[in-house]
């Protein structure tokens, strides 16, 4: 039994309209809808008063609307749910000796071997009944020996409870379930695995795991293990300065400023496009000048998470206005993005509607398929090709990482 681990994973409840409804009672026992608020607008969080007329996230605005006449509807706001996000990693920093936070709304911890001093269900409960005192906001957790299926019985939880399942239990837990409830089973995969006539998670729990690699593959192998209630993947630490960056030397100093926005301009949006491949937003931005006499200066600003191109950019020019001051000859710029967590940029277009989210698909498929450079902004054209690698892929950079332009 010492080997046994002991994981929590805890989810902010309807976390955006939780948010909203803390600033205004008014909201509370009504439908709220969360998103841009014009026809072409979709839904980005929706309470579960709303859930009952059929309406979820990622719903068209219009069709939400049409279900639900009566609803609220709210554009959004990414600073005040940053803010709220924050205050919950501050309380789960003190109180977990190893903590992951995996989207703006959601953590997992792990408690293993704490048994012996706490009673684990005891001191994740009393840490979240700390999380709903001081910040006002309800949470869900789920506690069992791995990540899979905590996250299930977090599901299995809500609204505004928690949930125990003991070790050996999982598979009787997971089996009426049904197999959209596992973390990777999209809407895509799902229509396969019906198509097998598979629903239930018990079913895939009684079919040999040979039959799930030849309908799917190894994505099949992933499935059947975590129906089988199997996942050892590990809790992994979170650290705020985690950060993705780049920075360019010149092999001749310049001063031409329109040059140096251009290759800023270009850095901002490969970044840009490495945090939405690696499904992950920044909520602080640095920019770093190095002058021709070697003096290097920094000049960061924390931000709402984020991951959308025309966001980041403005503020990025904001900071190289501000820094670049000594009007030196520059050998040296870079920018870093920093206090990294997964989630999707879409968080950050309530007031957008489908617009941006499709410009940023569509782009992204082209450089996915045609390069990183295949599209791009006109100021960055004149930036020479940009030794780039995915950083989230595991890979190591490639040795010319820092290439001069």
């Amino acid at each position: 039994m010492a080997d046994l681990r002991s994981i929590v994973h805890m989810d902010l409840d309807t976390f955006f309209v939780s948010c909203e409804r803390l600033l205004d009672s008014r909201l509370n026992g009504k439908p709220i809808l969360i998103g841009g608020t014009s026809d072409r607008g979709v839904v980005a969080s929706c309470s579960y008063e709303a859930r009952k007329f059929g309406i979820h996230s990622a719903m068209p605005m219009k069709m939400a609307r049409e279900r639900c006449p009566e609803a609220i509807i709210i554009k959004g706001n990414t600073n005040t749910y940053t803010n709220y996000s924050k205050m919950v990693t501050d309380i789960v920093r003190e109180a977990a000796p190893v903590y992951e936070k995996s989207s703006i709304d959601e953590f997992y911890m792990d408690f293993s071997g704490m048994d012996k001093f706490f009673g684990t269900m005891k001191y994740a409960s009393e840490l979240r009944q700390k999380i709903i005192r001081e910040t006002g906001l309800p949470i869900s957790f789920g506690l069992s020996q791995n990540k899979t299926v905590s996250k299930i019985a977090t599901g299995e939880a809500k609204p505004n409870n928690e949930l125990l399942i003991n070790y050996g239990m999982e598979k009787g837990f997971l089996g009426p379930l049904s197999v959209r409830k596992i973390p990777m089973v999209g809407l895509k995969t799902y229509q396969t695995l019906c198509n097998l006539g598979v629903r239930k998670i018990e079913t895939i729990q009684e079919m040999p795991i040979e039959m799930m690699e030849s309908a799917l593959g190894q994505n099949g192998v992933g499935i059947w293990k975590k129906a089988q209630g199997i996942d050892n993947s590990a809790v992994e630490q979170y650290n705020e300065r985690k950060s993705i960056s780049t920075e360019r030397t010149f092999d001749i100093d310049t001063i031409d400023v329109f040059k140096l926005k251009g290759i800023m301009a270009a850095m901002v949006e490969n970044l840009a496009y490495q945090l939405r491949r690696g499904d992950k937003l920044t909520a602080c931005l640095t920019v770093k000048i190095r002058y021709s006499d070697f003096q290097t200066q920094t000049l960061q600003k924390h931000v709402p998470y984020t991951a959308a191109d025309h966001e980041l950019m403005p503020i990025i020019s904001e900071l190289f206005d501000r820094l670049y001051n000594r009007r030196l000859l520059v050998r040296l710029i870079g920018i870093r993005y920093s206090s990294l967590v997964s989630g999707n940029h879409q968080l950050n277009l309530f007031d957008d509607g489908t617009r941006y989210s499709e410009l940023y698909g569509a782009m992204d498929t082209i450089r996915k398929r045609f390069g990183d450079r295949a599209v791009m902004r006109a100021i960055g054209l004149d930036a020479r090709t940009i030794g780039r690698y995915n950083p989230f892929s595991g890979e190591p950079p490639p040795l010319l990482a820092n290439r001069r332009l």
